[in-house]
């Protein structure tokens, strides 16, 4: 069995790695470079049997629409349902590539390979480790994992029960050497947002992704402890009803009693005309934006700003409208993406904020990423015979922390044997 690391072995992001036995060629994830550069798919692309995607963040299947539409992709349900939803928010079509959906920890076979997927907890939700099992080797990839999230029972499961008589692991870095965080896991994050909605008397908006389902949670309990009406955009709407209906009932929708979409007035206009235009992939959803007990307004808001806990994108025209002198902004995400580096078209709107003297801004995040100690605590549990790193800009690291670690550099091919 033979590894080659397409891209990976030195940045975070852009993943793609190709595994081969004698009569079988997969690839896992397909994802841009988070840098900007333009990614590139093998050049024999056309002869791979399928491609596995590990979740849905852009640096790991960013590229998938490059593939020859006859192979087949195999995808977690709520991970193809995101990523296609996604486009259309976007303003782009609808991916055509032969997907394929596969379950947590249910084994399927695509040739020479058995793979199991494993189910992690990651910022993003739907997101797999993946053990892929052929000429009497074993191989598993950590795709991205932490242990510090609301579902960090998944990783305390690999460290009690992990796959055994792994011959080569490919883990992930992306956290290696960033040091300690200033919010160590979610509950700590829910905690800060909490202390900022029942200490200051003012209207409240979040900044986060609306596919961070843990954080969305932390925000709902926050307003709930708070007594404060959760609001949200019509496409944070929509993922949280497709992560209930698909993964979990326990995820907060629309029709929970402290639970609004903002679905009236121009804020909401670009996100109704997706759903309108596209009611066939949206189920009907267009009529729960305006059932009764569902939907609230800005001028309902306008009435006691105070009272809500605001997740949308058109925070300053809110503001406006609802007369907010003074407001708080929680921003729930990267610090990178304050950046002009890594946020050229929206990092100034951030920064605008966070400079403006009528907001009090405040940062309350944990990462999706293992740091060093949980790193540490997966790779003795596996205890492969080949560690090899990805996803990291710090692959020379590994060896000051880890046993048997082989680094390998983009295109470089390691056989098994």
């Amino acid at each position: 069995m033979k590894i080659c690391i397409h891209r990976g072995t030195a940045e975070i992001g852009g993943s793609c790695v190709e595994i081969q036995s004698k009569k079988t060629r997969i690839i896992i994830d397909a994802g841009h470079p988070l840098s900007g550069a333009k990614g590139s798919l093998p050049p024999d692309i056309a002869s791979i049997d399928a491609v596995l995607i590990s979740h849905p963040h852009q640096d790991h299947y960013g590229l998938i629409e490059e593939l020859p539409p006859k192979i087949p992709v195999y995808i977690g349900e709520l991970s193809q349902e995101l990523i296609q939803t996604s486009r259309l928010f976007t303003k782009k079509q609808l991916l055509s590539n032969s997907f394929n959906n596969f379950k947590p920890w249910k084994s399927f076979t695509i040739g020479d390979f058995k793979i199991t997927p494993y189910l992690v907890d990651h910022s993003a939700t739907d997101a797999y480790g993946f053990l892929i099992e052929g000429e009497d080797k074993r191989i598993f990839y950590s795709g991205d994992f932490r242990g510090h999230g609301r579902k960090q029972k998944l990783f305390k499961n690999i460290l009690s029960s992990p796959p055994k008589s792994i011959d080569l692991l490919l883990m992930e870095g992306t956290a290696i050497n960033r040091g300690e965080p200033e919010f160590p896991d979610e509950d700590s994050v829910e905690e800060a947002i909490l202390k900022e909605l029942t200490e200051h008397d003012i209207p409240c908006f979040l900044i986060c992704s609306s596919q961070n389902i843990d954080r969305l949670v932390s925000a709902y309990k926050a307003s709930a402890t708070a007594r404060r009406i959760f609001v949200v955009d019509i496409y944070t709407a929509w993922v949280l009803k497709e992560v209930s209906t698909i993964i979990s009932k326990n995820i907060p929708t629309i029709d929970w009693d402290i639970v609004r979409v903002l679905s009236k007035g121009r804020t909401a206009a670009a996100h109704y005309r997706v759903i309108k235009g596209h009611k066939q992939h949206f189920k009907g959803f267009v009529y729960e934006l305006y059932k009764e007990n569902n939907v609230i307004t800005i001028d309902e808001i306008a009435k006691n700003p105070k009272n809500y806990f605001i997740k949308n994108n058109y925070i300053e025209e809110i503001a406006d409208k609802t007369n907010c002198d003074q407001m708080t902004v929680i921003y729930s995400m990267w610090k990178g993406y304050m950046s002009k580096e890594f946020n050229p078209s929206g990092y100034k709107r951030f920064r605008d904020l966070k400079d403006s003297s009528t907001v009090n801004f405040v940062y309350a995040h944990t990462g999706g990423h293992a740091d060093l100690e949980e790193l540490k605590k997966y790779a003795e549990a596996i205890a492969p015979k080949v560690l090899v790193p990805i996803h990291t800009e710090h692959r020379d690291l590994y060896s000051e922390y880890f046993d048997n670690v082989h680094p390998l550099k983009d295109g470089d091919t390691f056989e098994l044997t």
